[in-house]
Parts: C-alpha cells; structure tokens; sequence
C-alpha cells in the first residue's frame, strides 16, 4: 500500500493460539520448520522464536538441528556393523577349515575316524534304553 509516495510496511500479528499450534505441530513431527515457513508464509526465524519461547523442551540460545543426514550415518553405522560380522563369519570359517584338516589328517595318519565313532552304539532318539 502506498500513502503519500512512501510505502507502508505491513506488520502481521498472529494468535498466541496459532503460534502453540505450529510449535506442537513441529514437536509432534507434523511438519517441519522449513514445511511451515511455506505453508504458512511465516519466515523460519519468525518461527524458531516461537518455538524458543512457546516449546516445553527447547531452551534459548539452543540451535535447533533437523537431522536430515541422521539416516545417512545409521545407513553407514550399520554397513560397519555388516563388515564386522563378515569379518567374524571369516575368522569362524578359517576355523572351520582348518579343524576340518586337522581331523583328515587325523584319519590319515592315524586311521582314526573322528567324525563318525564307530565304538559307540547309534542313538535311541527320545525312546528309554534297556540297562
């Protein structure tokens, strides 16, 4: 609006109740600030000091992240994760190879049969054996 060749600047005053609503619509995770800002068409300082005066965990001269790269570092925490354990399974394997060498050359060298005991009597399963 123009009023004698110089241009008033509009001041917009909003609600006590508006501003809580967009503060417990940014805590309940409805909409984010950035969302807001261009729903609303209030500007994201505007609304960071609403929610630094009207949140109930927020404190002043906090700065409030959103963490949009929270995903990003649980993506690379568990691909980390996922290393370890194939790290792991690796190390159990070698194991395994190896054990299972030991006893081929247990059976070479001393024709014994460690994976299968001939001297003793195959199991009964869950039936009661006679004594």
């Amino acid at each position: 609006m123009i009023k004698t060749g110089k241009r008033i600047n509009s001041v917009r005053k909003y609600s006590e109740e508006f501003k809580r609503k967009l503060v417990q619509d940014f805590e309940k995770g409805v909409m984010s600030v950035p969302q807001m800002e261009q729903y609303y068409e209030v500007s994201n300082a505007t609304i960071y000091n609403w929610i630094y005066k009207y949140s109930s965990y927020n404190e002043k001269n906090v700065r409030i992240v959103e963490m949009k790269n929270s995903q990003t570092n649980k993506v690379k925490e568990l691909e980390k994760k996922v290393q370890e354990l194939e790290r792991s399974v690796g190390q159990k394997q070698i194991m395994i190879d190896y054990l299972e060498k030991m006893i081929d050359l247990a059976k070479e060298t001393y024709s014994i049969d460690i994976k299968k005991n001939s001297d003793t009597p195959p199991s009964g399963g869950s039936n009661l054996t006679e004594k």
